[in-house]
This record gives structure tokens, C-alpha cells and sequence, in this order.
């Protein structure tokens, strides 16, 4: 049976891993749907949401530091075996203090270029209405082609499972 792993957590995983990424602040809880969703359809497969159970800036025990480190050590984990699944949410609140899905977007960049130099499997859905989608898509499509680009959370989950069942 697979597990949820959640920050800061530290366990040794075997087996296929999947990570979620996408928006965390400004936007529902989409990887509640996710986890449920997989759960049902692949329940052996370990699933890594960077949320937190409590995700608060004034959380004593958030370090900034030790959760770039988890996010890092379990994207590679899902590069390794499994895959990353991007899910671009449209904001739901707006925060003045920061550019909406910044860190996603990074990340997003970063993983694509790992997807054409080693292959990491990668799904990318957008939600219609994320900003910058347009370009996001023109740029996937030009650079990889082979990365599914999907238009719903579900059409995304079905695309990572299509290809973890590939191996």
C-alpha cells in the first residue's frame, strides 16, 4: 500500500512515487482531490504533497529551509521512479505579498528541462483561467511534446497513471 508523504516527515520509500506540484497559498485544497483520487486507482503508489496539514506563516514549526529540502529530496524521488504531476490551479485568494504560483513557476521551468535532458515523466494540467497559461502551453508543446498538457485535475491524474502503468 503506498503512502502519503507529507513534510517534515522522513520515511524511506520503495516503489513508484508521484509529486504533486502546483500553487499552495491563494488556492483550495486541490491535492486533497488528488491523493483521494490515486488512493482509489493505484493504491500501491506513494504520493508526495509538499501542503502541510496546517499551512500558516506564523507556524512556529514551518522552516523555510527544511521544506525546500523535503520538496527537492521527493521530486527526485518522483524523477527517479514515478512522476511529477504539475496541476497550474487558478488563484482563489488573491495575496498582495506575493506574485501568485511564483515558486510553481519555477519549478514548473526547472522540471521541464529536466524532462528534455533525462526524460523525468511529467503531466502538466492547466486550469483555464491561471494566468500565463497561454504562453506555459506554447512553450511545453514547442520544447516537449511528449508531456501531456490536460485541462482538468481528473484528465491530469489519468495521464500520470497512464504513464506510471507504461513501465
Amino acid at each position: 500500500m503506498g503512502e502519503v508523504l507529507i513534510p517534515p516527515f522522513q520515511k524511506k520509500v520503495t516503489g513508484q512515487v508521484i509529486f504533486l506540484a502546483g500553487p499552495i497559498q491563494g488556492v483550495n485544497d486541490w491535492q486533497k482531490e488528488a491523493i483521494k483520487y490515486f488512493q482509489e486507482k493505484i493504491p500501491h503508489t506513494h504520493i508526495a504533497c509538499p501542503r502541510r496539514p496546517v499551512w500558516n506563516d506564523n507556524n512556529e514549526k514551518f522552516n523555510f529551509d527544511e521544506q525546500v529540502d523535503w520538496e527537492t529530496q521527493h521530486l527526485n524521488l518522483a524523477a527517479k521512479n514515478g512522476c511529477i504531476l504539475f496541476w497550474l490551479a487558478n488563484e482563489g485568494e488573491h495575496h498582495c505579498e506575493r506574485c501568485y504560483a511564483q515558486t510553481t513557476r519555477f519549478e514548473l521551468a526547472e522540471w521541464k528541462i529536466k524532462h528534455e535532458r533525462d526524460g523525468v515523466k511529467l503531466v502538466v494540467g492547466i486550469d483555464s483561467a491561471f494566468s500565463g497559461s497561454r504562453y506555459i502551453k506554447r512553450r511545453i508543446i514547442q520544447d516537449c511534446p511528449k508531456v501531456p498538457i490536460c485541462n482538468s485535475l481528473k484528465e491530469t491524474c489519468d495521464k500520470v497513471i497512464q504513464l506510471l502503468q507504461k513501465n
